[in-house]
């Protein structure tokens, strides 16, 4: 798992669908439109982080101009934690929005999800909608044979549209970050092993690489929300399996084509005995395991001094924020995936990079707000519309190219410049948000300076950082989880199987790392208690949902 997260209460979706209601989503049974003057209200739940308001956003009022569109939003955090429970009070209390907006790696739903609100009513068929008024998302869904499996329930609906991000940094998410600044001042070498590592780790914590006298270097810290500590440093032993959404670690590998885990393994338990090691000797961060972003970027940027010799994650921005007047921020180089004792190093690979589902129409909304909102991310789905949401007003986060300026791609005809992100305002774009139709096409026509450490060179900078991982990964041990749907008969068992699994994984891996359970003396006790929550089980369902996707049905 990354790490641990708050899983949030116990309210669970079969609950929230009970009063959900039955409604097919059919136009007939549409609740009447509530009008703003001749503006359609539209209920939207989306997260926001502390830097927005979606009520002043400029692209709100864009999107709200152009599609006749009287946003009313509800809003959460980025702490992922609380963001998924609001959504679960909302709909177990079926006070539910007309809208999901969300972000995949904060609060997207899961694919069990989907299935048991589509299949109660409570998420409409977008199917239709499409067709009839969103020929970009058509479009997409036709040429994209992966995206359409990704959006096309079993029974043939489509309840839930993902993002599609064709990122070449976020397709190897689980990297090292190691301060070069210190390993220069120590004279010490980019660890390639698990041992040099600890090495470094040891150095950075006892030899005062920040110069200011005190021992307040941080060796290794991250947070709950986007961290890889234990992905990173596991994959000298074992590989880890990423998962289906952002933030959220799979349980499933593939063994041939028989469907597995691997944190029951021999090999597992040799890598979580390693991070206990590091964790005995104050390497370490405690609070990797209970910080959010917020506060880990708190620390990234402590005014006082350089706190932070390392942190695993996906880009080093999440730690520490670009443009810091002292330069910190460019002290951050990527460590490639270590080789542990026994030869491994593998690293995660996730692909297609965005899968939680994040646009949903729900059976509160009106037909008039319905056509509205697919056609609003249908706009998205244009090449305008997301230099627009995702990237804001023209001229504010980016502008045209100018002569002489080159692609990330240097074979592609240049179409946007971001703006060094130290110029941005805040709150003049939806970024995230908006992130729908990010082809590999529309990221490499960004103009990106070839100095890495520049402030606009950044996206070069991780391009380069992601060569280092790039051929670590197994494909033959990734299950395709993306593609693959589970039984609708089972999927409310599913998705409690999950989340019985992950938080007994989560919460016995940090038991041993910590301490507070002994990895020689309780992992098979441990490891027999899978079975209790579920894994067996859970490993049959998706080896029957594996075997109907290889068979074609």
């Amino acid at each position: 798992m990354r790490s641990v997260r708050r899983k949030g209460i116990a309210l669970t979706i079969a609950m929230a669908l009970a009063v959900a209601g039955c409604s097919s989503g059919n136009k007939d049974d549409a609740p009447k439109a509530e009008m703003a003057g001749d503006k359609v209200v539209i209920d939207v739940f989306s997260p926001a982080d502390a830097d927005t308001n979606l009520d002043t956003n400029p692209v709100t009022k864009n999107m709200s101009d152009k599609f006749k569109i009287q946003f009313r939003w509800q809003t959460t955090t980025y702490d992922a934690g609380p963001a998924k429970e609001k959504r679960q009070v909302a709909l177990a209390s079926g006070d539910y929005p007309d809208m999901f907006f969300l972000i995949p790696w904060v609060d997207g739903f899961t694919k069990a999800e989907v299935q048991k609100l589509g299949k109660q009513g409570a998420a409409v068929p977008l199917e239709d909608l499409i067709k009839e008024n969103a020929p970009n998302i058509q479009k997409a869904l036709d040429s994209n044979q992966t995206l359409k499996a990704m959006s096309t329930a079993p029974d043939g609906h489509i309840y839930a549209l993902p993002q599609w991000a064709d990122c070449f940094h976020c397709t190897y998410p689980d990297k090292l970050w190691i301060n070069s600044t210190w390993l220069k001042k120590l004279n010490l070498q980019m660890p390639k092993t698990t041992e040099e590592l600890r090495a470094v780790l040891r150095a950075f914590k006892t030899r005062d690489p920040n110069g200011n006298g005190k021992a307040d270097e941080i060796p290794m810290t991250t947070d709950t929300q986007d961290g890889a500590l234990i992905a990173y440093l596991m994959g000298a032993f074992a590989y880890d399996p990423v998962g289906a959404n952002n933030g959220v670690r799979s349980l499933l590998e593939l063994n041939g084509d028989k469907v597995e885990t691997p944190v029951n393994k021999p090999n597992w338990r040799e890598g979580l005995k390693y991070i206990n090691s590091l964790y005995k000797e104050g390497l370490i961060d405690p609070a990797s395991f209970t910080q959010n972003a917020e506060a880990l970027q708190a620390t990234g940027n402590n005014p006082a001094a350089v706190q932070i010799g390392s942190s695993p994650l996906l880009h080093p921005y999440i730690f520490v924020s670009p443009g810091s007047k002292d330069g910190r921020d460019k002290q951050y180089d990527a460590a490639p995936p270590l080789t542990g004792p026994d030869g491994k190093s593998y690293t995660g690979y996730n692909y297609p990079t965005s899968t939680g589902y994040t646009f949903m129409l729900t059976n509160k909304s009106s037909n008039e707000a319905r056509i509205a909102a697919i056609k609003m991310l249908d706009y998205i789905y244009t090449d305008e519309g997301q230099l627009q949401t995702w990237g804001g007003p023209e001229g504010v986060a980016w502008k045209k190219p100018g002569p002489g300026d080159v692609a990330l791609d240097p074979n592609t005809t240049p179409m946007y410049k971001p703006l060094p992100d130290a110029s941005v305002p805040k709150n003049v774009r939806w970024a995230a948000l908006a992130q729908y139709n990010n082809t590999l096409a529309f990221r490499n026509a960004q103009v990106v300076p070839q100095d890495i450490y520049s402030d606009t060179g950044y996206e070069r900078r991780l391009f380069q950082a992601t060569k280092l991982y790039e051929g670590h990964e197994d494909k033959a041990q990734v299950f395709p989880e993306a593609s693959v749907w589970g039984d609708p008969s089972v999927s409310a068992e599913l998705a409690t199987l999950k989340t019985n699994l992950d938080s007994y994984v989560t919460q016995g891996q940090l038991a041993f790392i910590t301490g507070s359970k002994n990895i020689d003396t309780d992992w098979d006790t441990w490891v027999s208690g899978l079975d209790g929550v579920g894994l067996k089980r859970y490993l049959e369902l998706y080896q029957q949902a594996y075997d109907r996707y290889k068979n074609g049905k």
